[in-house]
């Protein structure tokens, strides 16, 4: 297969002839007249804004009038018309910027694709947010089969409502810098709180609900889609985001320079991108044009750009010349093609020296032991044709070798199918190997040693020879009859690497190849710069005479006369020499010559003949058969007029605005793909943009301060930008201008230092605005570190120079005076959220403003809950102007917070709720509570609170004194419905002003204390009030034994033993002295309670001495009781008596009965029970034992008898039964009257003749009698 050629730049004097006959356009593409002022501008940062095309003549836009024709007459046509031409030079610019973009994918030898860059995250468009969306309102309506237990359920809410539903949110995916990634993390972040404050539960970690939880996340984010494909296009997208072939590089900047498929294939075959001798060969030409430029500059002066001092001319050129030499090391370092094995000797650079220092030649000469190549050769034998002379079934087999090296054997064959089939591989350093071939038969004879030699044939292969299997005619040995013995094989001789042409030449010259003769010539590579041509004799490893190409020049010739031999003829030109060569063909000159070119690195392209004359007679379109296909395709590119962007040298073009241009085209590309790269490019296009800088001596500063420029003009219009990346390329700059660069001082052009002062004050400004609208630029702290980051590069734009720090009070001014305008503007978003603004002029009722003003409280508390949890972290460095951010916001919500308290109606307590939800707040902020908002907040509530207090006392106390004159003393709850509504409110009054939480302390402890003594009295007035109730009841009931103790009386009990419950409660403080509050009280209920018993008692002994009153009118010796006996003793002669006086027993029995149970069932408090019942049982005993020593001298009468034996026996039998002890029971005085009863009844019975069944022994038995 041929070489492809170059068809690159036009030679120096058909640019000359071009720049004489065309003047330059006035146009973007504006051209440099003289190299020495195209390459100054070239490696400084060009200050036009075009791209610098250079001027070209016939077929060229950029020569053509700007004026219309005389037939436009129409100012619209004329608009269109250099729309069009505006159009076609930007069209124009892009194809050359496609070239060289084209030619730095081909042969990058300066950059390699980064494999350490961040992986960005695939972003989120709009109508990813509102699928995302729809699937999480689907889930939470229960329309998806995710099973979730509530406190799930909650959380996804919450994260709905406050996340996914948020402004802010969609604000951030339209800027591009919103990534599933940022939506896992928040809903991360947002339920880890949560699950932490969950109880714990055996067998079941916090870290495993968490787990769960972000399944179940996952599962509702990613909805109906298959997780394995999401995987499988995960990890393709992740690949091409790492690295990238060339193919794909090509196709990315098609679309960025907007390049169609059809002018990238005629391009890149014009530019032979596939190979890469000639991309290597193009580069060396660029670069010896740099050199050769800087040292024109150098020494005749040229155009410099404008330095920030005139010390740095002089430093200018040499930057230039080290950043060539740097390029020409680098590309001296890479392999002849890349991916191979063969590595280049490393050898001094001696071409470019020469420019500057023509004596230095003899220290760079090759010597032929520098010249070193190895071929690999193929042999192939295939079978042996003519074999006659052997019996059919003779074996037969051939041996194969290189001179000089080692023998290979076929397999055995038979004489009558003599095929094989075989291959014998071998290495050797000589460019003529003579390959021998024999073939043997073996030998039948019993004294044979050798096998019989039937023949053979000697061939000496080439790299041109052809590669499929020929015949071949062997020389036949003594003694066998076939004389027309052919054996067919095939010699396949690759090139290596570092030979880039050989083939048979006609040569001679003064120094070397003195004879015209014709010999075989390889042109070797000995490094990137170091190439010979060799002249070498058959089976000879090393050259016979080489000629160094360095600073020769080659070109087609004439014919020369007098030399006899060769067909068509080139020669190789040096001052002082000149070598002519000649070839038999045309085609292998036109190869020659290409190679030779390539090698040469001369800026001079050589032009066929052929061609030429193509040129000169345009309307000739006959073929030309014996040109190579690159020529072919370097006149398709022509006839596309593609000619004109190949062949343009690129040191006449600024660089800078070229690359600019691509910068620019690129990262519009780079915002617009799938990714969420917040500026950053990627690691393809950092590759391509590096190789570009490095290969056409783009400055470092000029890079940067575009790429700022772009970055700044996107973050303005909306765009989110990594601050971290700001921050690389501004610090980059900085060093660079402050003359403070890692690798030393540099140049300073006048133009990038006033661009760098433009871009700082646009670059601060910026990040003002951001640090304003933290809560907009940076919503829910994502990007992460991207708010830190932004401060930390405010503070580095801030440094006047690079070293020196800039003061830390500077730097809190102006975060502070940025966190100041956030307030304002955080509170203006936020109240036109809460639509407080169309209230504004309507008459709004005081509790609709009120109901918006504790509206918008919670709006605030939550904002400054997401800025304490999502931004705190960037400003822990400047905390405490955090904090003052958050009182000014406090601030701004106090005046309309203040406006709605002051129309409200007096004593109206609706807005208590305000309070509470503003203290409940503020007072767990360690940095807010008794801050100066809050303290505004107290100052304006502890009026109320106190006005409150003041109210609920009065009306307490009225409450107490109409419930008491107006109460029934039906028992309610635990006591009665007067007492109970007091302690409710007592109690809800203390929980009220419990659950203020006043954060103030002493004015806390000062209402506590003064609840507690309101509490104290209105008890005090509860117990007074029934205690006279309950003795103006028992003095309006009755004294006799019909006496039932009513249900008023044990609620007013019941009043008493709620009223002590309380008092502890409600009256008791916790610190030392004041404890005295609820021991007063309770001493006075204990009293109260007392003095009740008390007169229950007494009311119990009236109705005890009311019976015996009754029974006192039979004692012996009163007129009463004669009469008694008398009529009683006649009429039981007549008539059966009744006992006598039963009834009475009866009655009180009952009583006693009556009233304990009513007691025992109503009264709630057992202790005051059973105290009740022992002081009755003491008292009406006591009472007993009186009355009966009052009559120690007196007999009882039998009435007076039975009526006490069974008052006395039922007593003690009742009061035992209701738990009164022993000891109380059998007292002193109850043995006293037991042994007088027992007495008069022994008495009685002697006298009277019996007590009919009544008897006192029976009183310590259960009996029914």
């Amino acid at each position: 297969m041929l070489d492809p050629s170059s068809s690159e730049e036009e030679g120096d004097e058909i640019l000359e002839v071009e720049r004489k006959e065309v003047a330059a356009p006035k146009s973007v593409a504006g051209a440099r007249p003289s190299p020495g002022r195209a390459t100054a501008a070239a490696v400084a940062d060009g200050h036009s804004s075009g791209a610098g095309l250079q001027p070209r003549g016939r077929g060229s836009g950029a020569g053509r009038p700007s004026s219309p024709s005389p037939s436009v007459g129409s100012d619209k046509e004329k608009e269109d018309l250099e729309k069009m031409q505006r159009e076609e030079e930007e069209k124009k610019k892009r194809l050359q910027l496609y070239v060289f973009v084209m030619r730095c994918i081909a042969y990058p030898f300066n950059a390699k694709q980064p494999t350490d860059m961040a992986r960005r995250q695939q972003k989120i468009s709009k109508q990813q947010l509102q699928t995302v969306k729809e699937r999480f309102q689907a889930f939470l309506s229960g329309d998806t089969q995710i099973v979730a237990d509530e406190a799930f359920i909650n959380a996804v809410q919450s994260y709905y409502d406050v996340f996914l539903k948020s402004d802010r949110v969609s604000r951030m995916v339209q800027s591009g810098g919103c990534s599933a990634s940022d939506s896992r993390e928040v809903f991360k972040k947002h339920i880890e709180k949560r699950v932490r404050s969950l109880p714990e539960i055996d067998g079941l970690s916090k870290e495993t609900v968490l787990s769960s939880w972000i399944a179940k996340f996952d599962t509702i984010y990613r909805g109906e889609e298959d997780p394995r494909k999401h995987q499988q296009r995960m990890t393709a997208s992740a690949a091409s985001e790492l690295i990238l072939s060339k193919d794909q590089l090509y196709e990315m900047f098609q679309q960025i320079l907007g390049i169609k498929k059809f002018e990238h294939q005629l391009l890149y075959n014009a530019c032979q991108l596939d190979n890469p001798d000639e991309q290597a060969a193009q580069i060396r030409r660029e670069l010896d044009g740099r050199l050769q430029m800087a040292d024109q500059i150098a020494r005749y002066g040229g155009k410099f750009p404008r330095f920030s001092s005139r010390e740095m001319e002089a430093m200018f050129i040499e930057e230039l010349r080290s950043s060539v030499n740097l390029l020409m090391a680098n590309l001296e370092s890479m392999p002849v093609s890349k991916g191979g094995e063969f590595k280049l000797q490393k050898l001094k650079r001696g071409h470019n020296a020469s420019i500057m220092d023509m004596g230095q030649e003899d220290e760079n000469t090759l010597s032929k032991s520098d010249v070193v190549l190895s071929f690999t050769l193929e042999v192939v034998i295939m079978e042996v044709q003519g074999l006659k002379s052997l019996a059919p079934n003779r074996i037969v087999y051939c041996t194969m070798e290189v001179e000089g090296g080692h023998k290979l054997q076929t397999d055995q064959a038979e004489a009558s199918k003599p095929t094989w089939g075989t291959q014998g591989d071998f290495t050797t350093t000589q460019p003529l190997p003579a390959v021998k071939v024999k073939l043997f038969t073996e030998s039948t004879g019993v004294l044979a040693l050798e096998d019989k030699e039937l023949g053979k044939v000697v061939l000496h292969p080439t790299p041109n020879s052809p590669k499929q299997s020929e015949l071949h005619k062997m020389t036949v040995s003594k003694g066998c009859s076939d004389n027309d013995l052919r054996i067919k094989l095939a010699i396949r001789m690759d090139k290596p690497q570092n030979m880039k042409h050989c083939g048979y030449l006609w040569a001679i010259g003064k120094n070397v190849w003195k004879r015209w003769k014709k010999r075989f010539f390889v042109l070797v590579q000995v490094s990137q710069y170091t190439f010979a041509m060799c002249s070498y004799r058959e089976k000879k490893a090393e050259p016979v005479e080489l000629l160094q190409l360095d600073g020769y020049t080659v070109d087609y010739t004439d014919p020369q006369p007098g030399l006899d031999g060769g067909r068509t003829f080139f020669n190789a030109v040096k001052e002082g020499d000149t070598v002519i060569f000649a070839s038999d063909d045309e085609q292998d000159r036109i190869l020659w010559v290409q190679a030779m070119y390539r090698a040469t690195g001369q800026s001079h392209k050589p032009v066929p003949p052929t061609q030429v004359q193509k040129l000169n007679s345009r309307g000739s379109t006959a073929p030309q058969l014996d040109a190579p296909i690159s020529q072919f395709y370097a006149d398709r590119a022509q006839k596309h007029g593609m000619d004109e962007f190949i062949s343009a040298n690129p040191c006449n073009f600024d660089h800078g605005s070229l690359f600019e241009l691509v910068q620019r085209l690129t990262l519009d590309h780079r915002l617009n793909d799938s990714y969420s790269c917040l500026g950053w490019f990627s690691p393809g296009q950092v590759f391509v943009l590096d190789e570009y800088c490095a290969r056409y001596g783009v400055r470092g500063c000029h890079r940067h301060l575009c790429y700022l420029s772009d970055l700044l003009e996107r973050a303005e219009n909306g765009a989110m930008i990594d601050p971290t990346l700001l921050h690389y390329s501004f610090a980059f700059c900085a060093s660079h201008v402050h003359g403070n660069r890692p690798d030393g001082i540099g140049t300073v052009t006048v133009e990038e230092k006033e661009r760098f002062d433009e871009i700082k004050e646009r670059l601060r400004v910026l990040l003002e605005n951001q640090i304003t609208h933290f809560r907009y630029c940076f919503p829910f702290g994502r990007p992460e570190g991207a708010l830190k980051a932004t401060l930390s590069l405010l503070e580095r734009v801030l440094m006047n120079d690079i070293v020196t720090p800039v003061p830390q009070d500077e730097v809190k001014a102006v975060i502070r005076k940025c966190l100041e305008q956030a307030a304002l503007v955080n509170y203006q978003r936020l109240s036109e959220y809460a639509k407080l603004e169309e209230n504004v002029g309507r008459l709004v009722t005081p509790a609709k403003k009120l109901e918006d003003t504790i509206r918008l409280a919670e709006l605030v508390i939550e904002v400054l809950q997401q800025n304490e949890e999502h931004h705190a972290e960037a400003f822990a460095w400047w905390s405490d102007l955090m904090v003052e951010h958050a009182e000014t916001f406090l601030c701004l919500y106090s005046a309309d917070m203040d406006a709605a308290l002051e129309v409200q109606p007096p004593d109206s307590w609706d807005s208590f709720p305000l309070f509470q939800l503003l203290n409940d707040f503020l007072r767990v902020d360690y940095n807010l509570c008794n801050g100066r908002f809050h303290k505004h907040l107290q100052d304006l509530y502890a009026p109320l609170v106190v006005r409150y207090v003041d109210l609920m006392e009065s009306s307490i106390a009225q409450s107490i004194h109409r419930g008491f004159e107006r109460e029934s003393w039906e028992p309610v709850n635990n006591g009665s419905g007067t007492s109970e509504d007091l302690f409710w409110k007592l109690d809800a009054l203390q929980t009220f002003i419990r659950d203020l939480h006043w954060p103030e302390e002493e004015f806390g402890k000062h209402l506590e204390t003064r609840l507690k003594l309101m509490s104290s009295d209105m008890i005090e007035s509860c117990v007074k009030r029934t205690r006279a109730a309950f003795e103006a009841k028992l003095q309006k009931s009755s004294r006799a034994t019909d006496f039932r103790v009513p249900q008023s009386i044990c609620t007013m009990f019941n009043v008493m033993v709620d009223a002590k419950a309380q008092s502890a409660k409600l009256c008791a403080m916790d610190l030392g002295q004041e404890r005295q509050y609820h021991s007063q009280i309770d001493n006075l209920i204990e009293e109260t309670v007392k003095e009740m018993i008390t007169l229950l008692v007494a009311k119990f002994v009236v109705i005890l001495e009311s019976v015996l009153a009754k029974l006192s009118r039979y004692d012996e010796g009163t007129l009463f009781s004669s009469f008694l006996s008398f009529t009683v003793k006649a009429a039981s002669k007549y008539v059966d008596v009744p006992k006598p006086g039963m009834d009475v027993a009866d009655g009180y029995v009952t009583f006693v009965r009556h009233s304990q149970d009513m007691l025992r069932e109503k009264v709630n408090e057992e202790v005051y029970i059973e105290r009740l019942f022992d002081q009755w049982y003491t008292s009406t005993m006591n009472l007993l034992g009186t009355w009966l020593t009052d009559r120690m001298d007196l007999q009882l009468h039998l009435y007076q008898l039975k009526i006490l034996i069974r008052v006395v026996k039922k007593k003690y039998r009742d009061f035992r039964l209701q738990g009164v002890l022993d000891s109380t029971l059998n007292s002193k005085m109850y043995d006293t009257v037991r042994n007088r009863l027992t007495l008069e009844e022994a008495t009685a019975s002697v006298r009277e003749g019996g007590m009919q069944g009544i008897s006192m022994r029976d009183s310590d038995e259960d009996d029914d009698n």
